[in-house]
């Protein structure tokens, strides 16, 4: 997967200043991919990431000569990971500016030292390179609550199962996420970190994705993404304006602290009833369901505010609404009076929606 200078750069200030531990299984992956990986971290370097790498097996000493070579700004940490004095040390290269080298050669890729380690230093990541990733059913899973990852990895036909209770068991001391990737796969550190889903397998303590209110500085983003379906006249045209008037009315699903979907919940008190409006998936984050999961998120809030039903116009998605979601095609009469009128006036002749809730 390459992804797009877009996609690259929506992450470039999440990533600037934070601390992201790489562990490399230097001396089981082949010479090109520990070269390639390394080009990558200078990358990330670049961006104003704080690196820290921790190299397993191989030699340390060649290891960092490469990144050197690669132009980035390495230092040789004297002290062993067993070592309790490793911290301050490490702490105090990045202090300056530099790239703490670590040899971890005689340690697990998650091993408790391992872990410690990354706890102690304030690291958003730990990314594991390693000669073979996670698979369950085949594939990675690209993201997973620490809290279920022990139970996935009891299934059959998992491939690297110790790994993976590793990972939940290093989230729930205290590690925001594990990335564990297969090192040998080509441009896999790239992919993994610049794009919402990822390559490899990532175990998460954190809100990965998540549904939320909207904030102000997020309409911006808001409008920009709706806009392709808005000229193709399959939503309604809004303005910063009328979404600022209404901004308690909307939600938004956040995948990676990105804005991928969006979903309205506009009250009609007066005909006790809302209308579930402006729902919205990115066409790069679409057939994943999510949004399904935005029109249930809707439904739970009018439940929460004991709203009996709610509606929904559209001009594409009545199969999706009438099949999937379990909504019943109605007359238009049935639309709250102020409603029908601006659809009338609107001239857009959409369908209509209705599910009501016992």
């Amino acid at each position: 997967m390459q992804n797009d200078v877009r996609g690259v750069l929506q992450y470039v200030p999440q990533f600037r200043g934070r601390i992201f531990v790489v562990l490399i299984e230097a001396g089981k992956l082949p010479e090109s991919a520990v070269a390639e990986c390394l080009l990558d971290l200078a990358a990330l370097e670049d961006v104003g990431v704080k690196l820290v790498l921790v190299v397993q097996g191989g030699d340390v000493k060649d290891f960092y000569d490469w990144s050197l070579e690669c132009e980035i700004k390495v230092a040789m940490a004297r002290e062993s990971l067993a070592s309790p004095e490793l911290i301050g040390e490490a702490k105090s290269i990045l202090a300056r500016g530099q790239v703490p080298v670590v040899n971890a050669t005689g340690f697990g890729p998650l091993d408790e030292k391992v872990v410690k380690f990354v706890i102690a230093l304030g690291a958003s990541k730990l990314i594991t390179l390693l000669e073979k990733g996670i698979l369950v059913d085949g594939a990675p899973v690209h993201a997973i609550r620490a809290a279920e990852a022990t139970a996935v990895a009891a299934r059959d036909g998992v491939i690297g199962a110790d790994l993976l209770r590793a990972a939940s068991a290093a989230c729930q001391a205290g590690v925001p996420r594990v990335h564990v990737l297969d090192g040998i796969q080509q441009g896999v550190l790239v992919d993994e970190l610049f794009s919402n889903e990822g390559v490899g397998t990532m175990v998460h303590a954190d809100s990965y994705r998540l549904i939320r209110e909207l904030y102000s500085e997020d309409i911006p983003e808001l409008l920009g993404m709706i806009g392709r379906s808005v000229r193709r006249s399959f939503l309604v045209p809004r303005n910063y304006e009328e979404i600022a008037n209404r901004i308690d009315d909307y939600r938004v699903m956040v995948i990676d602290d990105n804005v991928v979907g969006c979903v309205a919940l506009h009250e009609y008190p007066e005909s006790h009833c809302a209308e579930v409006a402006c729902l919205y998936v990115k066409q790069s984050h679409e057939s994943r369901g999510y949004g399904a999961d935005l029109v249930h998120f809707a439904e739970r809030v009018a439940k929460e505010k004991s709203i009996p039903r709610v509606f929904a116009l559209t001009n594409r998605a009545a199969d999706f609404f009438g099949k999937r979601m379990g909504y019943t095609q109605v007359d238009v009469s049935n639309l709250p009076p102020v409603r029908r009128s601006l659809l009338e006036q609107s001239g857009r002749g959409s369908l209509v929606f209705e599910k009501i809730f016992e």
